[in-house]
């Protein structure tokens, strides 16, 4: 062989030794699932059923794996080790991971919500802390009581419609001040089709433009324009005392005129878009157990009388002297979480043996978290019983449990959600029994976001207690 032909040889061969060698040693990227349809991917696919699409993926390709869809790139994670990086690692971001959903949903530009952001979400984490949670209880019981009332004595409904008629104007009067909202029966049937169109619709809303979802936006923006009469209003009866504020008139306060009507009416879907299910959940879940209701009617007897006569008035104290009604309430969270939270990858992260690249989604699945065995043992099955391993005075939770999130953007209003969910159960259960003219639906499987929705109606008789 000519000498200059195997110096050549002998380079290229060792050119093609040191790639392979980097290729052996670099760790891949994830296992990819990437449909048939350039740029949409398994955008279909995932879209018919989401939670059930990931789990297939998650059995077929592991722990670790990428879904391609719509043009993005979302890594899906369900080990420790990726658990650990989604909640702790630097590599990651949330705000970034929702910028442009929030920019969707309430027309809010990128360049507001990064300058508002942070503050907003400690403000919410500060006056909705552990600490100040009784500053809501007192006029939250008074508001419950008085929508109670416009149930009546007896009738027949579907028991999220009980839930939505109470829950709804309370919590809106608490947090926004009477009727800053409108939350009465004359106001309340226009803004409610607007405001359940936008709930229903968010999830596509949150990552679609406007063009494509045209009832959406038709109302997204009817409520955008109520929201700028509903912040002249919280302006105009703003208190001098600091701790009289509503929680809108301090976000008013955080935010100094950035986007004000937009970042309210995401408060009001913040208050009722996980809150309001999970109340129907625990309901539902309480009711269709005789002796799971039994229980939670003795305990509450226990603390209050017996007939449901009365306007109870529950203080932190009564509703720790309920442990068991709370354990329902953590119960039906784990059980119908969301079915993804995300982060934004911003440097290349190793997790496992894989390289997840800058620009992908990274993606935890609360719902699919909260059915390992390895924590919650038959994790399919309504067992409120699990939760005396944790120490709910201590407000610690059971390992395993994610539903709100972790990190520095952990669930910001988490332990008021608690406290009002816990206290709208007990309230409902002391005033009315009742009777399940339905079963308990399943939950619809086209939701990732958020908690998971009734496929399906669930009607209730219900009665005042004699």
């Amino acid at each position: 062989m000519d000498p200059a032909a195997a110096v050549l040889l002998t380079l290229a061969l060792a050119l093609l030794f040191k790639v392979l060698l980097l290729r052996w040693r670099a760790p891949a990227a994830p296992p990819c699932v990437r449909g048939w349809i350039p740029w949409f991917g398994a955008a279909f696919e995932l879209g018919k059923a989401p939670l059930e699409f990931i789990q297939r993926a998650r059995i077929e390709y592991g722990p670790v794996f990428t879904v391609l869809a719509a043009g993005n790139r979302m890594t899906f994670v369900f080990d420790e080790e990726g658990v650990a990086a989604f909640f702790t690692s630097k590599q990651v971001d949330f705000p970034q991971a929702v910028q442009k959903p929030v920019q969707y949903t309430a027309s809010i530009t990128k360049e507001n919500f990064y300058k508002g952001h942070n503050a907003i979400h400690d403000i919410m984490k500060r006056r909705l802390s552990v600490n100040n949670l009784h500053l809501y209880m007192k006029n939250l019981c008074e508001e419950l009581h008085e929508h109670m009332t416009f149930l009546g004595p007896e009738g027949t409904l579907d028991l999220y419609d009980v839930v939505r008629q109470v829950m709804y104007p309370a919590v809106v009067n608490t947090l926004f001040g009477k009727e800053i909202c409108p939350t009465s029966k004359t106001k309340i049937k226009e803004f409610k089709e607007h405001f359940q169109t936008f709930d229903e619709g968010f999830e596509h809303g949150s990552q679609l433009p406007d063009f494509l979802l045209r009832n959406w936006s038709k109302s997204k923006y009817w409520l955008l324009k109520v929201f700028e009469k509903v912040v002249e209003d919280a302006e105009r009866t703003r208190p001098s005392d600091h701790n009289s504020k509503t929680l809108l008139q301090h976000l008013l306060d955080t935010l100094k005129g950035n986007s004000t009507h937009n970042n309210s009416m995401l408060l009001l879907w913040a208050s009722q878009a996980n809150a309001n299910p999970i109340t129907f959940w625990s309901l539902a879940f309480i009711i269709s157990d005789p002796s799971i209701y039994k229980r939670v009617m003795e305990e509450i007897c226990l603390v209050f009388d017996k007939k449901g006569k009365n306007n109870i008035e529950l203080s932190e104290a009564d509703l720790q002297a309920l442990p068991f009604s709370k354990s329902c309430v953590l119960e039906a969270i784990r059980l119908r979480a969301p079915g993804a939270i995300a982060r934004k990858v911003v440097q290349p992260l190793k997790i496992d043996n894989y390289i997840v690249p800058a620009g992908d989604m990274l993606m935890l699945s609360p719902y699919w978290m909260h059915r390992n065995p390895k924590y919650f043992s038959e994790p399919e099955k309504f067992q409120p019983e699990r939760w005396k391993k944790a120490n709910l005075e201590k407000n610690v939770f059971l390992d395993g449990f994610v539903a709100f999130g972790g990190g520095r953007y952990q669930c910001p209003g988490r332990w008021f959600a608690l406290m009002e969910i816990h206290l709208v159960v007990v309230s409902i259960l002391y005033k009315f029994d009742f009777v399940l003219l339905d079963p308990v639906p399943k939950q619809s499987d086209r939701h990732l976001v958020g908690t998971q929705q009734p496929d399906g109606p669930c009607r209730v008789n219900y009665k005042h207690r004699a």
